[in-house]
């Protein structure tokens, strides 16, 4: 047998076990995530109910185009563009503090071990694009679009595993969390250089200003959330009025706030942050927004045209094919080309099935929509309809591939968790270390003693009815 070769560097395990506060971090941000997905498709059938049950339709349409706010400052927006341009604004304030946190304590502060996420959200963005565009050319339609197609709802796919049940490993959670996290940086980068047609410069430097202050401000300390909150409304106004999409303004003040822990500190303050508003864009924020976009007339010939105008078909196969095969792809690539290996209790059906989930694209893709067909309704509505089929045949592809492997997912979850010596660490993050092993010698010599005890009991006994049976039989008739 040859010898190995010393220079040869051992292969890299992909999508293995987290380390245990990256887990328990993943859990919190999921498990608020998974409750805010399915209100998220709560409100989606509301919205649709809304809009297709023909006593409530003009109701629906009634609702959403009310519009309040002060006209002096340029905001008198109807519900829908507050719903669209305001709440929204939350929800990437959270996905920028996401982002920070997975910078500078995350996957993604680590260059090899980043190169895999980012590698797959890449490609799972560029070839639904791809997709969209090549069916829009065939098809003499428009490639406006060609975004639609590209964002991943990480609540909406999470809302999907709930409802499914499926025992999901956490280093494939994770993998679909930091996907989505680099997913959302790109569509923030979208939504900034493509949907910006006008700029008000003197806006959006008052806007500079204030986000300036709001940085000089954590960086020196202050707290109070009467200082930050106010400031926050006037940076996200002025940021409205610059015609860049408002949106931006919480991505920005998200990668200001620290999100690395110092001595003695149990939490960053950006992880503090993120706890305490996270419910409010999960549970509010993105449900609202859901309610007043969502809600699109489904007959006959709008969801036949889903399938057969090139605008809407983009965007379908962009979100069911192109995702599957661009985040696959990626994936595959990266550890073909890093000498990676896939984790050994897992196969690549499993990231095939992780990828199909990504192509759940509800949220962001609903709002690049609207901004890519802003002055056609009729095609916005028939562009948010396929939205929804895709993400709902997406959904069910990616549900039927996890439930064949659910077996698996359910026996290395449960390894996950598994903890004998209840000292609230998994077993599997202590199998090195000698003060666990000598618990675990406790706990089995006091089990054997007990049935050593029970063992002997029950010879006693059994001795005891054998003679009593001998007696009665030796007994005189």
């Amino acid at each position: 047998m040859a010898a190995p070769d010393p220079t040869e560097l051992p292969r890299q395990r992909r999508l293995g076990r987290l380390s245990l506060p990256e887990r328990r971090f993943v859990a919190d941000a999921l498990r608020a995530e998974t409750v805010g997905g399915v209100l998220l498709l709560l409100a989606a059938i509301a919205a649709l109910m809304w809009a297709n049950i023909p006593a409530l339709a003009a109701g629906y349409d009634s609702v959403r185009s009310f519009h309040l706010g002060p006209s002096s400052l340029g905001l008198d927006l109807s519900l829908q563009h507050w719903a669209a341009d305001g709440l929204l604004a939350i929800f990437f304030f959270v996905a920028g503090i996401e982002l920070k946190r997975e910078l500078v304590a995350g996957d993604l502060r680590d260059a090899k071990a980043a190169a895999l996420p980012v590698i797959a959200a890449l490609c799972g963005m560029a070839v639904p694009a791809l997709v969209y565009v090549l069916v829009n050319v065939l098809g003499d339609g428009s490639t406006d679009g060609w975004a639609v197609p590209t964002a991943t709802d990480i609540a909406f796919a999470l809302a999907v595993l709930a409802v499914i049940g499926t025992s999901l490993p956490s280093a494939l959670r994770a993998f679909l969390l930091t996907l989505a996290v680099v997913d959302d940086l790109f569509a923030i980068v979208i939504i900034a250089v493509f949907f910006t047609s006008e700029i008000d410069f003197l806006a959006l430097g008052g806007a500079v200003v204030g986000l300036a202050l709001f940085w000089f401000l954590l960086r020196r300390g202050v707290r109070g959330w009467y200082l930050y909150v106010p400031l926050a409304l006037v940076i996200w106004g002025l940021m409205y009025n610059s015609g860049v999409h408002a949106t931006i303004a919480g991505v920005a003040m998200g990668l200001m706030l620290r999100c690395h822990r110092k001595d003695g500190e149990g939490h960053s303050p950006g992880e503090h942050i993120e706890h305490l508003v996270r419910p409010v864009s999960a549970g509010l924020a993105v449900p609202l927004f859901a309610l007043f976009s969502a809600g699109v007339s489904l007959s006959d010939d709008s969801i036949g045209q889903v399938f057969t105008r090139p605008e809407t078909l983009g965007v379908v196969l962009g979100l069911v094919v192109g995702k599957a095969v661009g985040i696959f792809g990626g994936t595959w690539l990266a550890a073909r080309f890093t000498k990676a290996e896939l984790n050994e209790d897992l196969a690549w059906p499993d990231v095939f099935a992780v990828a199909s989930l990504a192509g759940i694209g509800f949220t962001v893709s609903l709002l690049i929509g609207e901004l890519a067909f802003a002055g056609d309704q009729a095609l916005t509505d028939e562009v948010k309809a396929a939205v929804l089929f895709g993400s709902l045949i997406a959904a069910v592809f990616a549900g039927i591939m996890l439930k064949l492997r659910n077996r698996t997912y359910k026996a290395l979850t449960e390894a996950e968790e598994r903890d004998e010596d209840l000292d609230g660490i998994p077993d599997i993050y202590e199998e090195d270390k000698p003060e666990y092993h000598l618990r675990m010698a406790k706990i089995h010599e006091a089990k054997a003693a007990e049935h050593r005890r029970k063992a002997e009991a029950a010879a006693g006994a059994a001795s005891r009815a054998a003679a009593g049976s001998s007696a009665e039989r030796d007994r005189p008739a």
